[in-house]
């Protein structure tokens, strides 16, 4: 049986221990505050949430560049014979461009790159399921087929206290620029088939905003007990918490992914942003 090895970016926000369990490989993207850099994963997200807070001006995010990609590729691959490379939408960032570029430089087929068309979470249970492919033995052209349908099968909904960073981060997507702009108004965001963000409600108030994606994720799962679920807050502990507990209940499946959105996503969706997503069969 052929060795795959497992690649992602650091937006897929999957902690330490899943990646070293599931042996995934991680890419890391890049943060800027002025002149001083930091590579994801070096600055702690209650370090970067508190400066995002002090700083006046927002930071800038970077995708590794293709001489990076490829020189994790030649490592992998003197180990393993295939490589699956799973990254944040091609809609909201240049990494998958630059992945393509280093597999043209190495000229080999055994690189397989996937738009997963999501971000954070969705990203994350996409490689979740890829790696649990991998683990069942499935061959290749099994897991990229699988991993396409599971894609149509993945939604992630995200709510947010402004749009401030989203617009300023020129992320904005195919959303309503006035939401966030009336009085208390929360938008709820949702990853578009097309991997990038679209409105797909306003609320007034964060309370309401989660209950609009607990009753969305219902519609979804209606029964099925297939689904994986994983839950993200930025700087928002104790909410995330709640609607960890309040999707739990109301969908009867257990959260899989709990954790705090990293800084490179967290720059562009800001703090107090809490979301889900689910993949269903």
């Amino acid at each position: 049986m052929r060795k795959i090895a497992l690649v992602t970016d650091s937006t897929s926000d999957l902690t330490e221990d899943v990646r070293t369990l599931h042996d995934i490989h991680v890419i890391p993207m890049k943060l800027r505050f002025a002149d001083e850099e930091f590579t994801d994963g070096t600055l702690s997200s209650e370090d970067f949430y508190r400066r995002l807070a002090e700083e006046k001006v927002l930071p800038k995010t970077s995708q590794p560049s293709p001489e990076e990609f490829g020189q994790l590729y030649s490592r992998l691959l003197e180990e393993y014979q295939e490589i699956i490379s799973i990254h944040i939408s091609s809609g909201l960032s240049g990494t998958l461009n630059a992945a393509y570029l280093a597999k043209e430089k190495l000229a080999t087929d055994s690189i397989h790159v996937v738009d997963s068309k999501s971000i954070s979470l969705g990203l994350g249970l996409l490689v979740m399921e890829a790696a649990r492919l991998i683990k069942e033995g499935i061959k290749i052209t099994g897991i990229l087929e699988r991993l396409a349908k599971a894609r149509e099968n993945l939604e992630t909904l995200f709510t947010l206290n402004t749009l401030e960073y989203l617009q300023k981060g020129g992320r904005i997507g195919k959303v309503n620029s006035l939401a966030g702009t009336i009085l208390n108004i929360k938008p709820v965001i949702r990853v578009g088939d097309d991997g990038i963000y679209h409105s797909f409600a306003m609320a007034r108030g964060q309370d309401r905003a989660i209950n609009c994606i607990i009753k969305a994720f219902q519609r979804l799962v209606a029964g099925r007990k297939d689904a994986r679920l994983a839950v993200a807050h930025s700087a928002a502990l104790e909410v995330g918490k709640y609607l960890k507990e309040a999707l739990e209940n109301a969908i009867q499946i257990p959260v899989s992914i709990f954790t705090q959105v990293g800084p490179v996503i967290g720059a562009h969706t800001g703090p107090g942003t809490v979301g889900a997503a689910l993949l269903f069969e």
